[in-house]
């Protein structure tokens, strides 16, 4: 199950970080496994997207959307864990005001299988893709995807330890996570579409996967240009 900690700090998806929640207890652990956890897929199938909850986005495509787009019953395919299936698959709406009183939206969607976690977000903060490859470190690299500007980057999740009936939190670096920031149009006029996954067992994802997520979801997302 995977979380985006730097969302709720109201940053822009092209500089969020993610986080792996990872669930030490053995008592919440089993839950899970048994499906009595609302949101574990158990034997009901994949999981359906749920309605998003927020303030609504000025991009042309809402959380909703977006997750409709992510959770594609090819998804595990494209992963490359063909004989998993969502657990989880939610969307979210949020806002950022920066300094000059330019407020961005930002919508996004994160579908979660056993061990994978994927989130694609939306934004129209008007930076260019081909000016934020200075901006994302070192492991920042400009590519195009299906002729549109992107830049591919890395970082590391964040690792949660949560114990039951301790009141402390403890976390730490977790796995790491691939980046995928595109622009929606080829002229890349400052809206972005980004897609991010990581395992939550902490092992590198397939980079090869992002690129077929991305070849396959971005077409059908609203706001596409070709």
């Amino acid at each position: 199950m995977g979380v985006d900690a730097a969302s709720e700090q109201g940053r822009r998806p092209g500089l969020q970080a993610v986080a792996a929640l990872v669930v030490v207890a053995g008592g919440l652990g089993g839950l899970w496994a048994l499906g009595e956890i609302p949101g574990s897929s158990g034997d009901r199938g994949p999981a359906a997207c749920s309605p998003s909850h927020g303030e609504q986005s000025s991009v042309p495509v809402s959380a909703d959307r977006l997750c409709t787009a992510l959770n594609r019953p090819d998804l595990p395919v494209l992963l490359g864990a063909p004989r998993e299936q969502a657990e989880t698959a939610y969307g979210s709406e949020s806002s950022f005001e920066a300094a000059d009183g330019h407020k961005s939206s930002t919508p996004q969607a994160e579908v979660d299988t056993k061990t994978y976690s994927v989130k694609l977000s939306a934004s129209d903060d008007d930076l260019p893709v081909s000016d934020m490859a200075g901006l994302l470190g070192r492991s920042a690299q400009s590519r195009t995807v299906l002729g549109h500007p992107a830049v591919l980057y890395s970082d590391h999740t964040i690792a949660f330890d949560l114990k039951l009936g301790d009141d402390k939190v403890n976390s730490g670096t977790g796995g790491i996570a691939h980046h995928l920031l595109v622009a929606t149009d080829r002229k890349d006029g400052g809206r972005t579409f980004e897609i991010a996954i990581w395992r939550n067992d902490d092992v590198t994802p397939d980079e090869a996967a992002l690129y077929r997520i991305a070849e396959r979801v971005l077409p059908t997302v609203p706001g596409w240009r070709n």
